[in-house]
């Protein structure tokens, strides 16, 4: 007799029995919750649905409910659901909560503590663990705020998943894309399994993590008195880009940064100073690092003398002489550093012979890496939010079009990662 033909192996069912609560937020990424609820109940889970007021904007709650199966909860005044305060019950009930798509608005208020709504009550009564899924603009994810509100839940135990990098529905593109329902299933599939950590985001990249990365960042200011100064017009916006993505990317970093009024990229410490005599001290003493990137706009003269106070006008006189000296040049010298430094990258600003200028430099002051621009036509460099550069090396070189310093950062961070393998 023939054998019977065996039996089809049944489907992995790897989330099989666990309870999810899925808290919806107010982004045009809910629309792929739906695909979510779908792939969690094919994994063997048990999904509840809340959402917040914006998600209903965005997507039904009967479209939710026709997915799990489960009535979808909207509001904490539901006066059924809360006879036997349906909240906590929900609450008790989750053995995870997940949050898809996670707008900025309401990681913040997670980040925070806030109790104003349905999902931020649930997210504040329930001893569940948090998955975070965050979604939103670019610039938005990267605003040191939303940085810092990651960083805060993260620290507590929350997983992070995502967000990706690619197009968004504004038409911009960049790391702010929800990632998508079959990697959320997967990062939690993982953390049940205790594959993974506390986060699953696509970054630290391997490339940094681990590394020490020192920064200088923007002007120096050298006083003539009390009252007045010698400075430049850099705002120091690209240097903080650099350590905001240099974190991003797993390293530890030291920003030692001039007078400038912009907040601490999460994660980073931050060293100020005035001069280009502090400067000097604070980056000589934050070493040894593994990356310098002299990024800081520092005087190239000082006064020989500060006056102990304001020089006033002389009538009879309609010029004031100061006698200016060189100040010491900080990346030549950390470049002849030998303690565990595996690249120095510095940076050119210049007004014309960009190219033959910035290649002199990186022979000079014998660097790794040089990123150059143009300044003085009225886009792009100094106090702009946006830059375009061009970056050199010894036997090449790559154009950065136009773009935002924020995102220009990122793509730097990505060549100073290829070259430390050169």
């Amino acid at each position: 007799m023939a054998d019977s033909p065996k039996a089809s192996p049944a489907p992995q069912r790897p989330l099989e029995g666990r309870r999810l609560l899925l808290c919806v937020g107010g982004g045009i990424a809910a629309y792929k919750a739906l695909e979510l609820v779908r792939r969690l109940r094919d994994a063997g889970a048990l999904v509840q649905v809340a959402m917040t007021a914006g998600a209903q904007q965005f997507v039904t709650p009967l479209s939710f409910q026709a997915l799990s199966g489960q009535p979808t909860r909207t509001t904490l005044w539901d006066s059924a659901a809360e006879q036997a305060m349906g909240h906590i019950e929900l609450a008790r009930w989750a053995d995870r909560i997940v949050v898809a798509p996670g707008t900025a608005d309401l990681l913040a208020r997670l980040a925070q503590g806030h109790a104003d709504d349905l999902v931020s009550t649930l997210c504040l009564a329930s001893t569940a663990p948090l998955t975070v899924c965050p979604a939103m603009n670019h610039r938005m994810w990267l605003h040191p705020a939303t940085q810092a509100n990651i960083a805060l839940l993260r620290d507590r135990g929350a997983q992070v998943v995502g967000p990706v990098d690619g197009p968004l529905a504004e038409g911009e593109s960049g790391p702010g894309r929800l990632a998508e329902p079959g990697d959320i299933v997967a990062a939690l599939v993982a953390v049940e399994r205790g594959e993974a950590g506390s986060s699953t985001s696509p970054s630290p990249a391997p490339e940094l993590a681990g590394l020490r990365v020192l920064i200088s960042a923007g002007p120096t200011y050298e006083d003539i008195d009390p009252v007045r100064y010698v400075g430049n017009r850099s705002s120091g916006k690209m240097g903080y880009a650099l350590a905001a993505a240099a974190a991003r990317l797993g390293a530890s970093v030291v920003l030692v940064s001039g007078p400038v009024h912009l907040a601490t990229p999460a994660g980073v410490e931050r060293i100020d100073v005035r001069s280009a005599a502090q400067m000097r001290q604070a980056v000589l003493g934050a070493l040894p690092a593994d990356i310098y990137i002299g990024a800081a706009a520092v005087s190239d003269y000082t006064p020989r003398q500060v006056a102990p106070q304001k020089l006033k006008k002389n009538a009879d006189s309609q010029s004031l002489v100061v006698e200016l000296v060189r100040t010491p040049d900080i990346l030549a010298e950390v470049a002849t550093q030998t303690q565990a430094l595996k690249l120095v990258v510095g940076f050119a600003a210049e007004t014309h012979d960009v190219e033959k200028y910035a290649r002199g430099k990186l022979v000079d002051k014998r660097l790794d890496l040089v990123i150059a621009n143009q300044v003085g036509q009225g886009t792009g460099g100094f106090e702009s939010d946006d830059n375009a550069a061009t970056a050199y090396w010894q036997d090449g070189e790559q154009v950065f079009p136009a773009t935002s310093k924020i995102e220009l950062a990122g793509q730097l961070l990505a060549l100073i990662a290829q070259r430390l393998k050169a």
